[in-house]
């Protein structure tokens, strides 16, 4: 049934929904505003200004997005400089390439800046398709031969040597259009070279060597660069403004997703609340969070290398579970579901030395995965056991139970059955006082039997 609103209601609704509209403005406008103190400040001519980013995990869908979108803004802005803080393992060829394709087509020019530890593989390609490649004390760079992850492919393969001339030839162009050392370039892919910051600078694969961004602008204040056209631009970055663009909390939420043990851990943690949810129905609880993981970990099955016979083992485990309980196998189908649990949590994530960052922590993988499934294996046990009991309640709970003929049934009468009066039927007269046996409920008519073996 549904109410008209009072007058007095109906006000309220609609001051209610006025002032809803006017605070999603009030948030577009805020979410609008970032633009922007930093945009007024070049826009007064007094001071350039510089963007930074910063990358330090893994390359991949997310990151690409997010040093894109970051590109974006700063040519939207007029930005006079661009810097890409990188600390990266390697990633995935397609965001690697799908970032130097926005970096050679920006309008403002663009510094790569190693710093941390390393950037290896992918980030080498980053490196030395900048405007100016810059390495910090301390670091190296290099690696980048192309790895097959995901599936077992023979090094001898066509396959494999496809790969690697077509990454060589791209590393050769972009340090041949950047004048930087082609050679070395392709030996970084083809032999997997990596090089210290000063090895880097004496062979010619980077500009210079900087400590920090302040040392960066320095050196690059009035100094000519050459971008990836051919044309040929003067910095003046005598007063800058720098501004940082940090990853937003959605893309750092997702980057935390497309690590491989986080989604190693929610495909366990998803199969484990749904099966829990399937033996113990009504909980909700454990099938929401079950169902929440697994759709969180096919979001990140989509940007990482997963081995799908590692996702067929955890599904087969959780099969033999199931089996468990409708087949008497004296546990050998609950063994053999914790078992394949476990080889298919191991085996998930390819472990290839050449990419540490894809490489999920195992011993915690394989702790949780155990737990996993033990806890599976017990639910199992306790389930058949319950499955097994006869019930206690209701119509079924009466079947079989004795009492005593409190009247003569010829065929009705009335007998005490499980500590209360009930109306029942006999195919044949009983004499009261005998003892009887429930054969069947019928609404609230029982059958009955009398029960020779008590007499």
């Amino acid at each position: 049934m549904t109410h008209r609103p009072t007058g007095g209601r109906r006000v309220a609704i609609a001051a209610t929904a006025w002032l809803g509209l006017a605070l999603g403005l009030a948030a577009a406008a805020a979410a609008a505003e970032p633009a922007h103190p930093a945009a007024a400040s070049a826009q007064a001519g007094s001071e350039a200004l510089v963007y930074t980013v910063t990358l330090d995990d893994a390359i991949h869908p997310i990151s690409s997005k997010y040093f894109v979108d970051a590109l974006d803004r700063a040519d939207k802005e007029g930005a006079a400089l661009f810097i890409l803080k990188l600390d990266t393992p390697g990633g995935l060829m397609t965001s690697m390439e799908e970032m130097i394709s926005r970096m050679t087509h920006a309008r403002v020019p663009v510094v790569v800046f190693v710093h941390g530890s390393k950037a290896a593989s992918a980030g080498f390609f980053l490196t030395i398709a900048a405007d100016v490649a810059v390495m910090a004390p301390g670091t190296r760079f290099g690696a980048a031969h192309p790895v097959t992850i995901g599936a077992e492919i023979p090094k001898d393969s066509p396959i494999n040597a496809k790969i690697e001339n077509d990454a060589a030839a791209y590393a050769r162009s972009l340090a041949e259009n950047r004048r930087r050392n082609a050679v070395q370039a392709e030996k970084a892919v083809r032999e997997s070279l990596a090089f210290t910051e000063q090895e880097a600078l004496k062979l010619g694969l980077i500009d210079f060597v900087a400590k920090d961004e302040g040392e960066i602008l320095k050196r690059l204040d009035g100094r000519p660069i050459r971008r990836f056209s051919g044309e040929s631009i003067t910095l003046d970055l005598g007063r800058t403004r720098t501004v940082s663009l940090d990853m937003s909390g959605r893309e750092r939420f997702l980057s935390f997703v497309a690590n491989p043990t986080v989604a190693a851990l929610l495909l366990l943690i998803g199969i484990l609340g749904l099966y829990v949810e399937f033996t113990h129905p009504g909980l909700i609880a454990p099938g929401l969070v079950g169902a929440i993981c697994l759709l969180l970990f096919i979001f990140a099955s989509q940007m990482l290398p997963i081995n799908w016979i590692g996702v067929a083992l955890v599904v087969l485990g959780v099969v033999l579970f199931l089996l468990e309980i409708k087949i008497v196998s004296h546990g050998a189908l609950a063994a053999g579901g914790v078992v394949s649990l476990v080889l298919g949590a191991l085996i998930l994530f390819p472990n290839s030395p050449e990419m540490p960052g894809w490489r999920a922590a195992r011993m915690l993988v394989l702790g949780v995965a155990a737990a996993a499934g033990t806890i599976m294996a017990i639910l199992t046990v306790l389930v058949t056991r319950v499955w097994k009991l006869r019930p206690t309640t209701g119509a079924s709970g009466l079947l079989e139970e004795r009492g005593t003929a409190l009247t003569d049934l010829n065929p009705e009468g009335r007998v005490f059955v499980h500590g209360e009066y009930w109306n029942a039927r006999a195919a044949r007269p009983v004499a009261k006082g005998a003892a009887v046996r429930v054969t069947g409920v019928r609404d609230l008519m029982l059958d009955v039997d009398e029960d020779r073996e008590r007499r």
